[in-house]
């Protein structure tokens, strides 16, 4: 039997083991409200433990395999509440107020759920179709209710079920539990503590067959007959029951108990001869265990007890020994496995094992054992020892006297002081020694006996004042240490020296010599896991280490950068109350295959982000209670990789969520106990929280609020964070409305208007420019501005300056002409125009498309309609049908309020066109809109 501490170092590297390489699936795992969920190995747990929930969460993961929802206040469980859980494979719902369960609750879980744990509610009926669909159900306890009544097809779907737990009910009748009995893989029933007063196959249905039950539970009932007349049970294998006054067992042929091997029996006032029965009908027995047996008859039932064939363990636990005789076992010379812990015994004889010939382990923990008995040292044949938990005060050099064969000794929980060499001399063979929880101080030789094959070695918890040179020395094998202590104790100089193989370290807390300081843990080359409690040290090359854990109470030193230097293999590192500020840059340069560090209870208020760039690969991290009040540096180095985040119990106030995006591997993340502030600073942090899909934030929805002082008590995710910003949802509604809207818009107006437009931007400008020359008021240099397009440009030249400046000899600005280079085109048409005393608009269709010809037209009608001058003369060179003209307002007014000139109307006699222009050109400036021009054309639609 292993000690305590290498089953404490086992379960620790196991579960460090299980930590580290989680492989988290980020789609499933998230926040919820009032549970967490733990996602590992592709598996899901989830726990809703003690929660005051009054139903089953609606936010359950549909991958739950493992759901825990003990000790909460559900009183029902309906149909709708397991819904979609088709994955769920372990239910526990104890210690509820359950009452009623729907028909069909379970119905989802029918292929997948294998335990389900309904104990400590309030069911009072188990009926039909309560358990329906739950075809591959294994475990089911319905412990600590109040059945009082099992429907005969309560369990008729549980076809696999094996152990069915039915201990503190109300169950009184074979009938009641027939049906439980022919399941076709029932293994394990129990039946403690209800009220049963008997047991017997003759109460079974003329229909029942055989039962494949294997284990059966009675303790606790008033039975008073226990009777078995037929082979109902052949593979029964173990019976727990009460034998009260009265009691009758009736079981005429062995052969219906013939696979019986574990008997636990109860004693209270039974007849010898019943007594004698019990054993004479189960003499298959290997195991008995008798418990609360009456002083007075205590040697004849032993004596009955150690007479069955086959008993090889016989367990007297929980007795009210006090003493032992040469005779009391005297009987009992099969046994192989003694168990008389948990009495009072205070003395076992010196003979009074001596008849135990093939005896290989005795139990006497938990008893008031003074000594080392003397009955021990003739039991030659001894391989385990259990002294733990006695007043045993003081070890003597013959205690152990001829025990050779010993491999196992526990002496934890005694008031050992003081332990000489000679104790141990003999024990060759042994292998896990426990002196743990003593009062040992000084170890005088020790260890310098026979112990080469001593693999595990517990002393924690003692109070040794020194380890002196060579103490350890011989112990060549030793694969486990455990030198715990609440005191300083001194090490000298080479106290560690031999420890070869030692895998498994605990030496905290102690001192030793400055001189040797960095010697210290020298020759412990296969050294895996290292635990103490100091800081002025320097540990060597252990290149085989993979956990190291430190502490320190109450010292404060400068901790060196290379304190790590060597341990090239570390995954695991612990520093509780060990550091005072962010630990040096180059502290985990020596520690690349760190995977798991753990930082708590330092004071440190801010981390260096080189601290961890040199463990890129660092997976889980703990820094719970310092003082951090920011979690910048996070997102100051690239942890890829981690994805377990504790920072409970520190001074973070508010969280910035984008920390959390430098972390793509994180999904489990823990803040609580930190002092937050809920207003509109942590409303992005809490949006987080809610709608993130990866990181699960434990316990999130019960963070309480600290600031302001108006919202102490309250939770941190309950806080209204609407009023912190604008609806982005509305706000993206409304931008897309107008979006659409201004796009209908735009393409409407192009297609119907987009000519209208086109002259209300020339008419803007004209606007401008006219009153810019106005102001300016310049002389005009020319008769007229020849306004025309350049595919009109021909007639121009061929028709118009030969007619006007040849032979009538007025001055024309021509656009090539007249315009000065270099100048802006706009600027030359102002001038142009307003440097002129008319302007004659060379009208065609083309005309009306240009842009400069608009600018053009529309300067000139300022000057016609805004300055009230007779300037403009229009001149069609083509017929221009009205509804071509409608988009230019004012070319269309021009044309329906003045007369114009018609190149076509002329035909043959151009003499008389040009002589109208030239008229035309005669004329003032006063407005003359009815002025009568020769061979005047009015477009149809406008004449009056």
């Amino acid at each position: 039997m292993g000690s305590r501490f290498l089953f404490f170092q086992s379960s620790l590297i196991l579960f460090l083991s299980a930590l580290l390489p989680f492989n988290f699936n980020p789609l499933l795992a998230y926040s919820l409200k009032n549970c967490t969920v733990d996602y590992s190995n592709n598996v899901t747990w989830v726990g809703c433990m003690d929660r005051g929930l009054a139903a089953v969460p609606d936010d359950i993961p549909k991958s739950a395999v493992s759901l825990n929802l003990n000790s909460n206040c559900i009183a029902k469980i309906n149909t709708t509440d397991l819904s979609g859980l088709s994955k769920l494979r372990y239910l526990q719902m104890e210690n509820n107020w359950i009452s009623q369960i729907d028909d069909g609750a379970f119905s989802d879980l029918e292929f997948e759920l294998l335990e389900l744990d309904l104990g400590a509610n309030y069911l009072q009926n188990l009926t039909d179709h309560m358990f329906q669909g739950l075809w591959a159900l294994i475990t089911l306890s319905v412990e600590k209710n109040n059945i009082t009544y099992i429907s005969p097809l309560a369990f008729k779907s549980l076809i696999s079920l094996r152990t069915l737990v039915l201990r503190y009910n109300r169950l009184h009748q074979m009938a009641d539990i027939a049906p439980i009995l022919q399941l076709p893989n029932i293994s394990e029933l129990i039946l403690d503590f209800n009220d049963f007063v008997s047991f017997q196959s003759d109460d079974l249905p003329l229909t029942f067959n055989k039962s494949n039950l294997k284990t059966l539970w009675m303790i606790g009932n008033q039975l008073t007959k226990f009777s078995i007349k037929r082979n109902a049970f052949p593979n029964l294998q173990t019976i727990h029951l009460t034998a009260a006054t009265g009691f009758e067992w009736h079981v005429p042929d062995p052969m219906f108990l013939r696979s019986l091997t574990f008997l636990e029996l109860y004693v209270f006032n039974v007849s010898r001869e019943m007594y004698r029965a019990m054993l004479k009908s189960a003499e298959s027995v290997q195991e008995l265990s008798l418990s609360f047996m009456e002083t007075e008859r205590n040697k004849d039932l032993v004596d009955i007890a150690c007479q069955v064939p086959a008993l090889k363990s016989l367990h007297l636990s929980g007795d009210v020994f006090v003493s032992i005789n040469e005779t009391f076992l005297q009987s009992c010379s099969r046994v192989i496995w003694l168990d008389l812990s948990y009495n009072y015994l205070e003395e076992l004889c010196e003979f009074s094992l001596g008849s135990m010939k093939q005896l290989r382990r005795l139990d006497l923990q938990k008893n008031s054992l003074p000594r080392v008995p003397l009955g021990v040292r003739g039991v030659l044949t001894l391989e385990i020892l259990d002294l733990s938990l006695n007043v045993i005060s003081e070890l003597g050099c013959s205690d152990f006297l001829n025990l050779t064969r010993l491999v196992n000794l526990n002496l934890n929980g005694n008031r050992i002081s003081t332990v000489k060499g000679c104790v141990f001399q003999g024990l060759n063979d042994l292998k896990v020694l426990n002196i743990g929880e003593n009062e040992v101080h000084v170890l005088f030789d020790f260890f310098k006996v026979n112990l080469q094959k001593l693999e595990v070695l517990d002393l924690n918890r003692n109070k040794l004042q020194q380890l002196k040179t060579g103490d350890f020395r011989d112990l060549t094998s030793l694969r486990s240490l455990n030198l715990e202590s609440n005191a300083f104790y001194v090490a000298h100089e080479g106290a560690f020296e031999g420890l070869d193989n030692l895998q498994t370290l605990s030496v905290t807390p102690f001192c030793y010599e400055m001189s040797y300081m960095s010697r210290i843990f020298t020759g412990m080359e296969h050294l895996q896991n290292l635990q103490l409690n100091e800081t002025h040290f320097h540990v060597v090359q252990l290149p085989f280490l993979k956990s190291f854990v430190i502490q320190n109470n109450d010292w404060r030193y400068e901790i060196s950068p290379d304190f790590l230097r060597g341990l090239k293999s570390l995954e695991y590192f612990a520093a509780d109350r060990f550091f005072t500020a962010s630990p040096h840059p180059d502290t985990f340069t020596y520690t690349p295959h760190l995977t798991s560090l753990q930082i708590t209870q330092s004071d440190v208020q801010v981390f260096n982000p080189q601290v961890f760039q040199p463990i890129l690969n660092l997976q889980a991290l703990n820094l719970s209670r310092n003082k951090l009040r920011s979690l910048d540096f996070l997102s100051q180095v690239n942890l890829s990789l981690l994805s377990w985040l504790t920072l409970r119990e520190n001074q973070l106030t508010v969280i910035d969520e984008t920390v959390f995006q430098s972390l793509p591997a994180l999904t489990y993340l823990d803040l609580f106990g930190n002092p937050f502030t809920c207003n509109c600073s942590n409303a992005g942090f809490i949006q987080w929280v809610k709608n993130n899909n990866q990181t699960q934030v434990v316990n999130a929805y019960q963070y309480t609020c600290s600031f302001p002082l108006a919202e102490q008590g309250n939770k941190l995710l309950d806080i209204d964070i609407q009023s912190c910003w604008m609806d982005i949802s509305f706000l993206c509604f409304i931008s897309s409305t107008c979006v659409v809207v201004l796009t209908l818009l735009a393409s409407f107006i192009y297609h119907f208007l987009r000519w209208q437009l086109a002259y209300a931007y020339h008419l803007f400008w004209a606007f401008l420019y006219d009153s810019r020359k106005r102001k300016a008021g310049a002389h005009p240099r020319y008769d007229a501005f020849i306004s025309y397009n350049v595919d009109d440009e021909a007639w121009v030249y061929q028709e118009m300056l030969p007619a006007l400046e040849g032979e009538q000899g007025w001055r024309l600005c021509l656009h090539h002409r007249d315009f000065q280079p270099g100048k802006p085109i706009v600027d030359n048409i102002t001038d142009a125009i307003y440097g002129s005393r008319k302007t004659i608009c060379v009208i065609s269709q083309r005309y009306l498309q240009s842009e400069w010809c608009s600018r053009e037209i529309q300067l000139a009608s300022f000057r016609l309609f805004d300055e009230q001058k007779d300037v403009l003369v229009l001149l069609f060179l083509e017929e221009i049908p009205a509804h071509q003209l409608s988009p230019y307002y004012r070319v269309r007014k021009l044309v329906k309020r003045r007369t114009y000139l018609s190149w076509p109307q002329a035909g043959q006699h151009t003499g008389v066109f040009w002589q109208n222009v030239g008229r035309a050109l005669e004329t003032g400036d006063a407005p003359t809109e009815t002025v009568n021009l020769l061979t005047p054309r009015l477009a149809p639609e406008y004449r009056d």
